[in-house]
Formats: C-alpha cells, structure tokens, sequence
C-alpha cells in the first residue's frame, strides 16, 4: 500500500513539475511572439523615419532653390506658363501612335 502511495505521489509530483514547466514555456512563446511582433513594427517605423527624412532634405532642397530669384524662375515658367523678355514657350507633342 505504502508503495501504492508513493508511486501516486510522484507521479501528481511530475504533473506539478511537468504543469508548471509548461506555464513558463507558454509565458516565454507569449513573450517571444511579442518581441518578433515589436521588432517587426520597429523595422517599418525606422523605414517611415528613413522616408520622412529623405522627404524633408527634398522639401528642403526646394525651399532654398525657390527663395533664389533665379532658382524660381523655372518654376514660374512651368507653373503659369509665364516667360520673360525675348523668351518663349514651345510645346512639344509627341505625334500619335498607329493602331493596327
């Protein structure tokens, strides 16, 4: 009977073990699922930062050619079709395309 019991015993012992175990692996998956999924979103986030940067150097780089007079002059001309003394404006069309 004794030995009945402690064969009992140490078999609820290991579900315990083997219970708690699982407990800590399912925390540990949970939480490297939750890094995989963080990293993930920290990866587009520095793409974003990348992007907005390379953006504002352009932005940048407009405003200063704009605040030129020269540099703005093109701009003029393409926008309102503006031209200035002994300038003119030629369009070019590209002829149209035979369709078969």
């Amino acid at each position: 009977m004794k030995a009945l019991l402690r064969v009992i015993g140490r078999c609820i012992a290991l579900a315990v073990v083997f219970a708690c175990a699982m407990l800590v692996a399912v925390q540990y998956w949970r939480l490297f699922e939750q890094n995989l999924s963080l990293s993930a979103q920290f990866a587009s986030a520095e793409q974003d930062v990348t992007a907005l940067r390379t953006l504002r150097e352009q932005q940048l780089r407009e405003i200063r050619r704009l605040s030129d007079p020269q540099g703005a002059i093109p701009e003029i001309h393409d926008r309102l079709r503006m031209v200035g003394k002994n300038e003119a404006l030629i369009y070019v069309i590209p002829p149209p395309t035979e369709t078969p």
